[in-house]
């Protein structure tokens, strides 16, 4: 019993940290929309001339919406595997910054490797991370 306690604990903090990390991916996207438009084309070759205005907006308010539900430990396959997507998406388009990682900022790229590794163990014990969660 007391094992499920201390891991429900441990999943609640980490699916909070990991909340508390993609909260400020989405605030970003909706207070400093130049700084999305140019991780969007910088990282995900998109034309920055062609993205519509709107878009930073509307991708910071649907990321916001996916990560409330996510800390709110909701819908949980669908929250966490999505948010866990977005990371795999990130991280790979990310890869070149790793190939010299002592070059600067790339060793802060190096940071996807454990928030990915913490969302796969979210994904898989989703169904044992049951402490504060709805």
């Amino acid at each position: 019993m007391q094992e499920d306690k201390t891991l429900g604990y441990a999943l609640f903090a980490m699916r909070i940290g990991m909340a508390i990390m993609f909260l400020v991916w989405a605030f970003d996207k909706l207070l400093s929309p130049d700084h999305a438009v140019a991780v969007l084309s910088g990282f995900y070759g998109q034309n920055a001339e062609t993205l519509p205005p709107m878009l930073p907006y509307v991708l910071g308010a649907a990321q916001l919406i996916l990560v409330l539900a996510f800390a709110a430990g909701a819908a949980k396959t669908l929250t966490y595997g999505a948010l866990l997507l977005m990371h795999i998406a990130t991280t790979v388009v990310s890869l070149k910054m790793h190939a010299d990682p002592l070059a600067v900022p790339n060793i802060l790229f190096w940071a996807n490797w454990p928030i990915l590794g913490a969302l796969i163990a979210l994904f898989l014990l989703r169904a044992r991370d049951r402490f504060l969660s709805v």
